[in-house]
């Protein structure tokens, strides 16, 4: 019998039950131990930004291995799992309001680990723009919900979140680790987790992009009225613009007037403040989604250079499989994130039922291991 590996993140409603998540956080509290123990705190964040480790880690706790929840729950049972000074881990944000209160809770972390007001001040970017980059830089229709920074004692940082596609009904997860990428604008995720593979996704973080994220930039830094002047030039109504759009269920319009599309208030602010790259122009609040589009496509139709329509996705566990279509599942790291959980939930103090249950929900997980 053919074996393949298949995680499908499905939107899912309701809680989880209360007996389940409080050994959920009793489970995740003796596994990151664990790991703190015997390979110090950084270990702890970096398996979480590897998707493979993240999922298996859920199924050991006992969440349903198919839903969006296996984000969320898992999350909020290590956020209060990793409340003890000696994980030397703590969480902050979390699902819906909860993540608001991310830049409130990061100083708090760094008071309770004695982290310097900088690095605080750079864990707060770190999550701003993490979040910044996949609302707005990376437009699949997956407006983020949840939104976890993991941060060690001595201010490393990993950061989980998600977003959702209400057209689809399907759940994207993003993964971040500090000290992987040069820039957060181009390409610093560790994994981008999803089930469905879009034909065109606006990518500004991949470096196909380069070209169009500088253009963007200088065209902000020009006074905007000189943009406006170059565009009443142009036919307001472009034709040719929508074979760059995505195809949604609903036919979209005949034309895309591209004057009417950019914020120009927000450009007006951001010339003022002159970005010195992509990156600070998209960390300045109001250029959102349609300006951050709409300079990508000006950047392609006057200037010759386009921005990636790819999807960046990295990872898609419903896509992989071992027959290798569309590519194989990395069997490597997943028997890897399922031998080194093995290992740690054998080393656990709990009691031997509920140590067989997760082991058995992890071998479950993994349909390599015979």
């Amino acid at each position: 019998m053919q074996k393949t590996g298949v995680t499908e993140l499905s939107l899912h409603g309701g809680k989880a039950p209360r007996w389940l998540f409080n050994r959920m956080v009793k489970l995740a509290d003796v596994i990151t131990a664990i790991i703190v123990e015997e390979y110090g705190p950084k270990e702890v964040i970096q398996r979480l930004s590897d998707p493979y480790f993240f999922q298996a880690l859920s199924c050991v706790l006992g969440f349903d291995w198919h839903s969006s929840g296996t984000t969320t729950v898992t999350c909020s049972a290590l956020k209060l799992a990793l409340k003890r000074q000696e994980h030397r881990i703590a969480v902050a944000g979390g699902k819906g309001l909860t993540s608001r209160k991310v830049l409130t809770e990061i100083p708090q972390i760094g008071e309770f680990f004695d982290i310097s007001d900088q690095k605080i001040d750079s864990l707060k970017y770190a999550s701003r723009m993490s979040a910044k980059v996949d609302n707005t830089a990376i437009q699949a229709g997956y407006q983020l919900y949840h939104h976890c920074i993991f941060i060690t004692d001595s201010g490393e940082w990993s950061v989980v979140q998600q977003g959702m596609n209400p057209e689809f009904r399907k759940a994207r997860r993003y993964h971040w680790l500090s000290g992987t990428f040069k820039t957060f604008v181009e390409e610093p995720h560790t994994a981008i987790v999803g089930e469905t593979i879009h034909k065109k996704v606006l990518d500004m973080t991949s470096k196909q992009s380069e070209e169009c994220r500088k253009i963007s930039t200088d065209l902000v830094k020009d006074n905007p009225q000189h943009l406006k002047s170059i565009l009443s030039e142009k036919p307001l109504n472009q034709e040719t613009l929508l074979k760059w759009l995505p195809q949604p269920e609903t036919p979209p319009p005949q034309h895309l007037n591209l004057l009417k599309t950019v914020n120009w208030n927000a450009l007006m602010k951001a010339y003022q403040a002159q970005p010195k790259n992509y990156e600070e122009l998209i960390f300045l609040r109001g250029i959102g989604s349609s300006t951050v589009k709409a300079l990508a496509m000006i950047s392609g139709l006057i200037y010759g250079k386009p921005p990636s329509w790819k999807d960046p996705i990295k990872y898609s566990f419903t896509f992989g499989g071992k027959d290798g279509v569309p590519y194989p599942v990395n069997q490597k790291s997943m028997d890897e994130a399922t031998n080194f959980l093995k290992k740690v939930v054998e080393e656990t103090k709990i009691e031997t039922k509920e140590k067989t249950q997760a082991l058995k929900r992890l071998i479950k997980y993994n349909p390599f291991t015979e």
